[in-house]
């Protein structure tokens, strides 16, 4: 707990306990931070934080309150520092950011899984905040500014000196991480996304490759060289950048990329040495992920032989073209591509190799819709049936969002089914021998957001107590 006279100049030796922008979650006690959001100002919730138990409110409007009320001329540019003065944040831990539109989450853990033994490191992304057996649930993919100092300082006290973390879009566009200095920035892929937010694929474009600005000088950007967007950066004067691909021109050559019985053999030539490596993930798009996490590792030096061991044991990653074996004789695959270009990902590196592909998925109401009828003419041509369903769908008519992604296609190869738990236990009815089951758009999710709320909800219970009943 702190005063407020010890996390901005003022007068007041009010008691605070947290810090937060967001009243809804103010508690007794509580600094409210009035921030201005890309769409509301938060000083419309003054009292509604007043009443929720805010000690003391910091503004950029004029209000008369019976609490403590501190008008600013710039919020959001102070709130960062008022973090800092709370928390006792040093911003001296080696921040390893992660940014793409797809690829994020799994290159994360992978990184993290090999670092693990080597160093305390610690995960925050998609996923949560994860360190040791520990495990914070949070919303968003990088939090909010108050809630970011509040985990990286209990990373620090609990001495995690290494952070691999998930960098959104919107996390770079809201400069969520302006204030911090990251030691390695990984490019993973750039294609059309989160339109809804950044309104042009230009802007989208922008935010993403901002991150390699926040590196530091002895730091290294390592970007995907065979995607066109993350390219730009190579026109960029930047002291250590590093490439990884297929093309001839990278750094870190990615050749000879065999997959055979579940497993998928690769080499990375790096100057004069050529790395085998053995990866237990499937498709080509992993290939690519693991690349730029051995990246990592071996900018830390560390020992190749080491690594190349390691990569051959690493874990399965859960809801990451996760493999499901309940004893069924289809091959079933769970999995959190939502984004065209992650669900083609999927889709190609199984090509050809099952009797027939059903495909299951939605898309988030409230996000961008035009990237709806693009998934839907892509899976209704791709796959051999389609089970359309619920994915997020807030304020939004599931029938419609559907009719969006199904537009215009005169495709008969699919059916729609509202509720998500029922379309998965039809999608597993049908399945026959060898086919191949696509659960896509929710991964290990455990909430479906309907209107405000976020129901207790997780495709993998869903699939695993279907085969409870089967049995």
């Amino acid at each position: 707990m702190k005063r407020l006279c010890d996390l901005i100049e003022c007068d007041y030796d009010t008691p605070i306990c947290d810090i937060k922008i967001d009243s809804r979650e103010i508690k007794k006690g509580d600094l409210f931070v009035a921030v201005n959001g890309f769409n509301v100002s938060h000083s419309e919730f003054i009292e509604d934080a007043i009443n929720n138990g805010a000690a003391a409110v910091i503004t950029d409007v004029d209000y008369k309150g019976d609490i403590p009320i501190i008008k600013v001329p710039d919020v959001n540019g102070i709130l960062n520092q008022i973090c800092i003065n709370f928390y006792e944040y040093h911003n001296n831990q080696k921040i390893i950011g992660i940014t793409g539109t797809d690829g994020k989450t799994t290159t994360a853990i992978m990184l993290k899984e090999l670092l693990k033994e080597t160093r305390n490191i610690a995960y925050m992304g998609t996923n949560g905040i994860e360190y040791g057996n520990k495990i914070i649930k949070t919303e968003n993919t990088t939090p909010t500014n108050e809630k970011l100092y509040k985990y990286l300082t209990i990373l620090q006290n609990e001495n995690y000196d290494d952070v691999v973390m998930e960098v959104s879009s919107e996390a770079l566009l809201h400069k969520r991480v302006v204030d911090f200095q990251f030691r390695y920035a990984i490019f993973t892929t750039i294609t059309e996304d989160h339109l809804n937010i950044h309104k042009t694929i230009e802007n989208y474009i922008e935010s993403k490759l901002s991150l390699a600005s926040l590196v530091k000088e002895d730091g290294a950007i390592i970007i995907n060289r065979d995607d066109d967007n993350c390219r730009l950066l190579l026109n960029k004067n930047f002291n250590h950048l590093y490439t990884y691909g297929k093309d001839q021109d990278s750094d870190f050559q990615i050749c000879n990329i065999e997959e055979n019985m579940g497993i998928t053999i690769f080499d990375i030539r790096y100057r004069d040495q050529t790395f085998h490596i053995t990866s237990p993930y499937i498709g080509e798009y992993n290939v690519y992920n693991l690349c730029a996490a051995f990246i990592v590792c071996y900018l830390e030096g560390i020992e190749s032989d080491y690594l190349i061991q390691k990569i051959k044991n690493l874990p399965s990653i859960k809801g990451r073209t996760e493999s499901l074996d309940f004893g069924q004789n289809y091959k079933l695959i769970l999995d959190y591509a939502h984004t065209l270009n992650g669900i083609k990902n999927i889709v190609e590196s199984f090509k050809g190799k099952y009797k027939r592909t059903i495909l299951l998925t939605g898309a988030a109401g409230g996000r961008e819709k035009e990237k709806r009828e693009k998934i839907g003419k892509y899976i209704l041509n791709h796959a051999d049936f389609v089970v359309f369903t619920m994915d997020d769908p807030r304020y939004e008519s599931v029938d419609s969002i559907i009719d969006q992604m199904i537009g215009d296609e005169k495709k008969n190869n699919y059916i729609r089914i509202i509720n998500r738990e029922e379309a998965i236990r039809y999608a597993l009815d049908i399945a026959e021998e060898n086919d191949l089951v696509l659960i896509l758009g929710k991964g290990r999710d455990n909430y479906m957001a309907i209107e405000d709320k976020r129901i207790d909800y997780c495709d993998y219970d869903v699939i695993s107590r279907y085969f409870h009943d089967q049995s």
